[in-house]
């Protein structure tokens, strides 16, 4: 890694595009292509097809949020999303970021030899020959997988950010050597009420059908989509929705997780700023076999008239009886 390369991703400051060993394409997209860096480090840069149209105050703030999380906060943004470290300029435009590739767990090996991320769809869908290389889960890290997705969500909206496209194309994941996730696109992500860095992309069945805001991203359309995700990641149902009927995979959910979880995926197909909030969806799915129950208090004591009772208790008033 170079001195500028090395500096730049310490501090978050603006790139030169001139002092990037590029070397290759390893992906592209409508909106980009993935370049790796020369010298094996574990750096990406996403060139922009059309840097015209890139919002550079909005790729910066991402820049800074991340900066300003303390070292435990940035170190689980890291190691969870390809967040944006820096921004790369060419003669002053802003071209495109640097971020961190996916871990190489989250990658899965084709009969023909070749390595593919492991996307969020493989869990949608029974194993095919064709995916025979795919690592599938036990159906206790399928719920664990599940969980982790909706807290990586919960904490971007803590921040005040949102997501926007959260789809099968865009979540990897991994159960080697345990259950994990990764975010990669987040350059969609942004605050809420503002600008992407590039228009929303829209992932087909992905989308909120009673957003008044089309494909803008919204806290709201965040949750549906998060919905979406537990539910088709439960199910193993790629194309499933709030609405129909939700029937876990065998042995994935505890007869309390069930409930929790039928629960919310009625309140998800409700009209739009109705849908659960995320530490809802947390706690449905959280490990534990009960809820647990706060303790009562006694009720007070209740005043009961003493001249009920004549002589034998002395003056005519009352006295405490203790509770029931």
């Amino acid at each position: 890694m170079t001195g500028a390369v090395a500096t730049a991703v310490a501090d978050g400051g603006d790139l030169d595009l001139a002092d990037l060993a590029l070397d290759g394409v390893v992906g592209a997209g409508g909106q980009g292509r993935i370049h790796r860096l020369d010298g094996g480090f574990d750096l990406l840069y996403k060139e922009y097809l059309d840097p015209a149209r890139v919002q550079a105050s909005a790729l910066s703030e991402l820049v800074r949020l991340r900066r300003g999380l303390d070292e435990a906060e940035r170190g689980a943004l890291d190691a969870r999303s390809a967040w944006p470290l820096c921004r790369v300029l060419t003669a002053g435009r802003c071209t495109g970021f640097l971020m961190r590739a996916a871990p190489d767990a989250m990658r899965w090996q084709t009969a023909a030899g070749s390595r593919k991320l492991t996307e969020l769809q493989y869990l949608l869908h029974p194993e095919r020959p064709a995916t025979a290389g795919v690592v599938r889960p036990l159906p206790e890290q399928r719920l664990v997988l599940a969980r982790t997705i909706v807290d990586l969500v919960a904490g971007l909206h803590r921040h005040g950010l949102v997501v926007g496209d959260l789809s099968q194309a865009n979540i990897l994941w991994t159960v080697v050597p345990e259950p994990a996730v990764f975010l990669i696109d987040c350059d969609g992500i942004r605050r809420a009420g503002s600008r992407p860095v590039l228009d929303q992309a829209e992932t087909p069945d992905w989308g909120d059908p009673l957003s008044p805001n089309g494909s803008a991203a919204t806290v709201d359309s965040d949750r549906y989509k998060a919905a979406l995700v537990v539910g088709r990641v439960l199910a193993r149902a790629a194309y499933l929705a709030p609405g129909q009927p939700l029937v876990p995979l065998p042995g994935v959910l505890n007869d309390r997780q069930h409930e929790a979880v039928r629960r919310l995926w009625r309140e998800a197909a409700g009209p739009f700023g109705t849908r659960p909030d995320l530490r809802a969806w947390a706690a449905a799915l959280d490990e534990r076999g009960v809820i647990p129950v706060p303790r009562l208090r006694p009720p007070p004591p209740r005043p009961v008239d003493t001249s009920l009772f004549g002589n034998r208790r002395g003056p005519r008033g009352t006295i405490p009886l203790p509770p029931p």
